[in-house]
């Protein structure tokens, strides 16, 4: 079986240590796992007035910072060292999230494109093929292929039916998972 083209070339979406790549899948395959998991990401915070980084006011190392302009009503949480001005975390971030994450579980994962998933740390992997130029280097979960290039996946209890659409092997031994219902 074709496994598709290694549009990262072995360089990108791949753990350099293990040489697993890593996996895509639809947020919708797992959607209320990910939306019972996943974590909003706001970004890094920034000056609400000139949108330079913010720093946490633990770190400013301005001793005359209770002399720069503050903003009303809001914690003291952060501060702009280029604009002397100190804020909370209501200015520091966005209304909308950049965004969504989840680690635990021996898993990292994030957002990727509009609706997808990317596994970046798993216990687990399978066997598919390599994404469209879209994810370079990332491989499919959703390509089931026994030829196909290794790449990080969630386990059958990612699923709402409790099993993947994929073999899952563990990372660790190699050894194959089987769904809970099966096993039973």
């Amino acid at each position: 079986m074709n496994v598709g083209i290694d549009y990262g070339m072995g360089r990108t979406n791949v753990d350099v240590e293990t040489g697993i790549r890593y996996g895509v899948i639809s947020q919708h395959s797992i959607s209320q796992a990910w939306s019972d998991s996943a974590e909003p990401d706001y970004g890094k915070p920034s000056c609400p007035k000139c949108g330079n980084e913010a720093l946490s006011i633990d770190k400013c190392e301005s001793e005359d910072v209770e002399n720069w302009d503050c903003a009303e009503h809001e914690c003291s949480d952060y501060v702009c060292e280029s604009c002397q001005y100190v804020f909370g975390s209501e200015s520091a971030f966005g209304d909308e999230p950049q965004g969504w994450n989840y680690e635990g579980d021996g898993y990292v994962l994030t957002d990727c494109l509009d609706s997808d998933v990317i596994v970046i740390k798993s216990e687990f992997y399978t066997l598919g093929n390599y994404c469209s130029p879209c994810v370079p280097g990332a491989v499919s979960l959703e390509s089931d292929n026994p030829d196909g290039a290794k790449a990080y996946c969630l386990s059958h209890d990612w699923f709402e039916d409790g099993k993947a659409p994929y073999p899952v092997y563990r990372v660790d031994n190699g050894q194959e998972v089987l769904p809970e219902k099966a096993a039973a």
